[in-house]
């Protein structure tokens, strides 16, 4: 539990077990890995296997950081201590940003499908109640957000892990009752071969991939509210590589070995869907909306914690209203969940009233968060682990490899796909690129001013909770 921050620790071992191991799998991967597909062909792995490393060095990164001081503002709070307070200040609100247009975005989705069951009830009422549902679960206490999660993960982990298994029985020929007549490792390199539109193509499915890892992260969080963060962190950083290897490496070359890449049912039906519809299971397409539910409904859930416990964070070290950092008599935020979610609930709206531009503009103005979030974690560890070297040493129970050469190594990668993505016209690349750099830039003007104002005053009338940090 975060010292002194009125949190609660109500998260159960459980919980967070569940959390991160949920945290990867978004619905982004049962509802996008079909354009990656169709962009790179099988190559779509490396392209997957690319950005996992990419996802595997920032946790270990965070990890590091986060083991030595658990705190609900995650690299929030390691990047005001390490890089500055406009550092902090600028990343937390960007990352609340994120989440809060995630919200109405994953709301949208999902009641889109519950639409379709229930036509009597409009798209919009769908997300209202979607929307009041999550909110109430977040408002009455951690541990009904962990106790939600956990079986919204466990669903998710539980399809994907059968999914996988009983594709490699197709795939191998040993699944009983099931003619599988396309399933073959052979359809990685026929039909164009292994990389059917050159090696290019791995960097563009980067960028269609990329943003679907995006969650990795909550673990770090949420382990401010358990009853050993540093534990919880430590095994959440060390379970992240078989993690992504299964649920999206393992399940992308399920579906690429069950079906030829270009095969048209892919792009009609989604890959998943058209991979169970290939062994002849019945009702796929429902099987999958159910799943895929589950998944909007996870990452409603996580998102508007996230949001709410970085809010907190922001509000507890000076960067956002006082009244985001007061909890309940349950050690909830109510405020700053409140304040989250009624910004959710804007951002539906717009997407209502006008969903191909102020929507639009949001949605892309966020996308590349994640990757300003992964650099700033970067350079944060890059003199955070000086800080703990020199204060508490035996707090570096996660370290980052080959420190610090391998840290310099991915924030140039991160650079490297945030640089080639401004040459990316036919996937918006380019345009979410700048609008997200011109919200950062608006941002990053706000916290430099505020410094400046806050270091023009002859008398501070109290000093921030940040500069009170210390390791150990």
């Amino acid at each position: 539990m975060t010292p002194g921050s009125g949190l609660q620790a109500g998260l159960k071992n459980r919980h967070l077990s569940m959390i991160a191991i949920g945290g990867v799998i978004g619905a982004g991967l049962f509802v996008g890995s079909s354009t990656g597909i169709a962009t790179a062909g099988p190559g779509i792995l490396l392209s997957y296997a690319l950005v996992g490393t990419l996802v595997v060095l920032v946790m270990r990164m965070l990890g590091e950081m986060s083991a030595a001081n658990p705190t609900s503002g995650s690299f929030s709070a390691h990047a005001d201590r390490a890089l500055g307070r406009w550092a902090g200040f600028s990343i937390g609100w960007l990352y609340w940003f994120f989440w809060v247009v995630v919200l109405a975005v994953e709301a949208t989705a999902g009641a889109k499908i519950l639409e379709g069951w229930v036509p009597a009830v409009p798209q919009w009422g769908w997300a209202l109640i979607v929307m009041i549902v999550l909110t109430a679960t977040n408002l009455v206490s951690v541990g009904s957000y962990g106790e939600f999660e956990f079986w919204f993960a466990g669903i998710k982990v539980v399809a994907i892990g059968a999914f996988v298994v009983i594709g490699l029985l197709a795939v191998f020929g040993v699944l009983p009752g099931v003619d599988a007549d396309k399933a073959s490792f052979g359809n990685l390199t026929s039909h164009g071969g292994f990389l059917p539109h050159g090696p290019g193509a791995i960097l563009t499915g980067v960028l269609l991939v990329v943003f679907s890892f995006m969650g990795s992260e909550i673990a770090t969080l949420a382990a401010g509210e358990s009853e050993n963060p540093q534990q919880a962190v430590t095994k959440s950083t060390n379970s992240i590589i078989w993690r992504i290897g299964v649920f999206y490496l393992g399940s992308i070359l399920v579906v690429v070995s069950l079906l030829p890449w270009d095969d048209a049912s892919i792009a009609k039906d989604g890959s998943y869907v058209a991979a169970l519809n290939s062994l002849g299971i019945a009702h796929a397409g429902e099987i999958m909306n159910v799943i895929v539910l589950t998944s909007v409904l996870s990452c409603l859930n996580s998102g508007l914690y996230t949001a709410s416990r970085m809010a907190f964070s922001l509000g507890e070290r000076g960067d956002a209203p006082k009244a985001f950092a007061r909890v309940n008599s349950r050690g909830v935020p109510r405020t700053a969940i409140l304040a989250s979610v009624v910004f959710g609930f804007v951002a539906v709206f717009f997407n209502y009233l006008s969903p191909d531009t102020i929507f639009l503009f949001l949605v892309n103005s966020s996308g590349a968060v994640a990757l300003f979030v992964w650099l700033v974690i970067c350079f944060s560890q890059l003199r955070m682990r000086k800080i703990i070297q020199r204060e508490a040493p035996e707090k570096l129970v996660v370290k980052m490899w080959l420190y610090p050469y391998l840290t310099w190594a991915t924030a140039a990668l991160i650079v490297g796909v945030l640089v080639y993505m401004l040459f990316d016209t036919e996937h918006d690349g380019r345009q979410t690129v700048l609008l997200s750099l011109l919200v950062a830039a608006i941002v990053l003007v706000i916290a430099v001013v505020r410094q400046r104002l806050a270091a023009a005053r002859p008398a501070p009338a109290a000093e921030s909770p940040a500069d009170k940090v210390t390791i150990g």
